[in-house]
Parts: C-alpha cells; structure tokens; sequence
C-alpha cells in the first residue's frame, strides 16, 4: 500500500528580535520544510546583560497576531506546550525549541525573544515586530 506523505512548512524568521539594553537573539533563519511526522529544532542562542532575563518563544500563525508559544528564566528547566519544548540553559546561552513530531498545523512564524524579569505579566504575552521598510500594523 503505498501512502503519500503530507508535507508541512515551517517558516523562521530571518532577523533578530530581542535586542534591547545590550541584550541580543539570534535563532534560525530562513524557512523550513519538513515531512509530517519529522523531528524539528529551532536554535535560539542569547545574549543578556542581565542574568534574570526570560528567553520566550513565540508563534505567528497566517493572519494572526504573534501569542507566546513558551517561557522561561529558570536553567535547566523543561518548558512545554502545544508538543513543543525548549530547556533554558544559560551556560550555552541556548533556547532551542523542539518539537519530536510536525504537524500541518504547526506551518508558522516562530520568534526567539527576551526580555526582563521585572515586567507586569502582561508583557510577555505582546511582542512588537518591527520589519524596515513595511507598514507598521
């Protein structure tokens, strides 16, 4: 029985987010395609000028507003959610999402990002995209 495979996109971001106070993101570029079914990791390396820094991944889906997709300023630990997860190590300045097994569904913009600690709750859950030379939203 010879069964197709469905493919399934996902799309990286190609420019830097998170810069702000010295702190810099740099993750995966360019885009991605993947059978379903595949393994899939995003690199996310950082560098903060405040050791209390949350390391954040975001998701864009077509036509939507980015959401927080995961969180975390705490080395070592395991973040989940959606079938993704990334472990903040802070010793190689890494965020890597991951993901064992793409879905269609999981066809998106990802965003690696950081920022502060010391901010109301709120302001992890927006993130401001500023693309030079696009009208801004």
């Amino acid at each position: 029985m010879n069964r197709k495979r469905k493919s399934c996109t996902v799309l990286i971001l190609i420019f830097l987010l998170g810069r702000s106070n010295g702190d810099s993101v740099t993750q995966t570029a360019g885009l991605v395609t993947l059978v379903e079914g595949a393994p899939v990791t995003l690199n996310c390396t950082y560098q903060a000028t405040y050791s209390g820094s949350f390391l954040c991944w975001y998701v864009q889906y077509l036509d939507k507003a980015p959401q927080l997709l995961l969180k975390s300023a705490t080395e070592n630990q395991k973040t989940e959610s959606q079938g993704f997860h990334a472990t903040l190590f802070k010793k190689e300045n890494s965020f890597h999402l991951q993901k064992p097994a793409v879905q269609p569904s999981d066809s998106a913009v990802y965003y690696c990002a950081s920022t502060v600690k010391q901010v109301p709750a709120g302001a992890l859950q927006n993130l401001q995209i500023s693309t030079p030379g696009l009208p801004q939203q």
